[in-house]
Formats: structure tokens, sequence, C-alpha cells
């Protein structure tokens, strides 16, 4: 599977990253889904400490404990959790940033994470601060690249300014093309890379897209309403024709822009996961489809999360 450097780092990433958060807390299964993603040549697995508060981090880290430096582990913080009551609060203080970095080697059974990710933010956040607890961990080389989580352009300005973040994770997909208009050039021109989770769209982009679509109903997503949904499934699907699958397709559009390294999707199982990494065998995408797929869907704009 193609491998993208991330940021300016000396991390080279999978094309596609195996989302752990979807695994469940059954370890056998777990297990099998990480050792199917590591065969078919995914090696960037992404988790967080909140993920099941905590038992997301064990299950990742007994699960590759025995193949670490084959293994690209992502992990975020940023939200101070009570594993016994299941609630939290956002805390993005130095102090909170780099104990939580050490419960999370704890987790993970492992010296070092490879890319540790601020799990949100806002502008009114002590973002200096922030940045310097990134910058001393890696300086003592318990973390080897940092960046943020996070859809806020404002927000992602802030660090572009004033960091050496190396990657953004945001949500982006042939329905969510916000970052489209904002954030993807300007990250690009920073060589800054993106990591696109939610690329399938809650499964509204995959092969069983018109399943999900009616399960939500009347509930539609984002800007378009369950008619449209219903429309434009069916327009991507004349313009993929047979030459993909839906999944490959969305895969392929996020992964179009030079910006973006890797595009994260989670697997509850095997089926899932196979559904995913056929991309490795797929042909390319040609360009006239891709500018087909951006004619049939909205270009959108950031209101809200600024």
């Amino acid at each position: 599977m193609q491998k993208n450097q991330l940021g300016k780092s000396d991390l080279f990433i999978s094309q596609l990253t195996l989302g752990c958060m979807s695994l469940g807390t059954d370890k056998k299964q777990a297990q099998t889904i990480i050792d199917q993603a590591l065969n078919a040549g995914i090696n960037h697995l992404d988790t967080a400490d909140l993920y099941d508060f905590g038992l997301n981090e064990e299950i990742v880290g007994q699960a590759i404990k025995d193949k670490r430096e084959q293994v690209i582990i992502t992990s975020k913080v940023g939200n101070h959790f009570n594993r016994d009551t299941k609630d939290w609060f956002w805390d993005p203080s130095k102090a909170h940033i780099i104990e939580g970095l050490k419960d999370s080697l704890q987790r993970l059974k492992t010296d070092y994470i490879d890319f540790y990710m601020l799990h949100g933010g806002t502008i009114d956040d002590p973002i200096n601060e922030s940045i310097e607890a990134f910058e001393e961990l890696k300086k003592d080389g318990l973390i080897r690249a940092y960046g943020i989580s996070s859809i806020r352009p404002n927000v992602i300005r802030e660090y572009v300014k004033r960091s050496s973040i190396d990657a953004v994770m945001m949500q982006y997909s042939m329905l969510d093309r916000r970052p489209e208009e904002e954030i993807l050039d300007l990250l690009q021109q920073n060589t800054i890379s993106v990591l696109a989770r939610g690329p399938l769209a809650k499964g509204i982009l995959s092969d069983n897209g018109e399943k999900q679509i009616e399960r939500k109903s009347r509930e539609g997503y984002l800007d378009y309403t369950y008619e449209e949904l219903v429309k434009v499934y069916d327009e991507i699907k004349d313009v993929i024709g047979d030459s993909a699958s839906f999944n490959t397709a969305a895969l392929q559009y996020v992964l179009h822009h030079p910006a973006v390294a890797s595009a994260v999707f989670g697997a509850s199982s095997v089926e899932q996961l196979r559904e995913n990494t056929a991309i490795s065998q797929a042909a390319p995408l040609p360009e006239e489809k891709y500018q087909a797929l951006q004619a049939v869907t909205k270009p959108m704009q950031y209101t809200n999360h600024r």
C-alpha cells in the first residue's frame, strides 16, 4: 500500500489509516481486525485516550506488542476523563498534556507515541501553552511528531502560524467538502498533512449507502436533506459506474488532494476492513471522474465551527 510522508516528519504512513474507535471491546476480534489491517499494508493505527476511557489504547497496545516497530501509532489528548464515572472535561493545559502522555504510554505498553494530537481545540485555549507541551515531549523523545484534530479554521490557522505541527485530522468526504474551501491548500502550502476522517460519511458513501440513508430517514446529513441524499447517491453511482466500488471511490476522492496523507476509516468487522482495503488493487481515480464527483456534490463552508 502506498505510503505518504506526514508533514515534514520522518513518519511515512499508509494511504489508509485504521481508526480504532470502532473496534469495540472484544479483544480477540480487535486483534483479528488489526492483524488483517497490517497484513493488507496498513501501518497507521489511530486511537485516543478518551476512546472507551482508555480501554481502546489498552486493546491497541496489546494487539501490537510484538510488532511495535512495524506500526505507527497516533493517539490524542485534551479530554480530562474519569474512567469510573464516565465523564470528562476539556483540558488543553501543559500539565494535562504531559500527564496524559504518560498515561497513554502505560496503556499502549510503549516507550513513545509516533504521532500525538490535541483532541479538539478552540480559539480560547491557551494555545502557546499547549504547543510548549508538545514541543517538550518531542524534544524528550516521547513523541516523534504532533498535530491537532480539529475542523475549526481559525484554530488551525493559529497552529499553522505558531507551531511546527505535521498534520491536522479533520472530517472530509465527498459529502463534507468544507476543507476544500479554506483549509486544504493552506496546509499544503505549509507542508502540513491532512488525516481525513469520516471519508465514508457515516457509511452513506459505501456500497451499503442506500441502507444507511434509509436508516437516517428524514434526518439528512449536514446540508443535505434526505431527498438530496437519495438523489446524490444515485448520481455518484452513475459517475463511478463499474470502475470501482463506492467505498473505493469515496476513499480515492479524499486522497486526490495532495495535502491528504491518509484516509481514516473505522472497521468493526473484517468484512468492513476488506471493503476499504480493496483500494490498493483499484485503478486510480481519473481526473475527469474526480471533477464529475465534484459536479454532483455540494461545495460547503464552515459556519458554526470556526
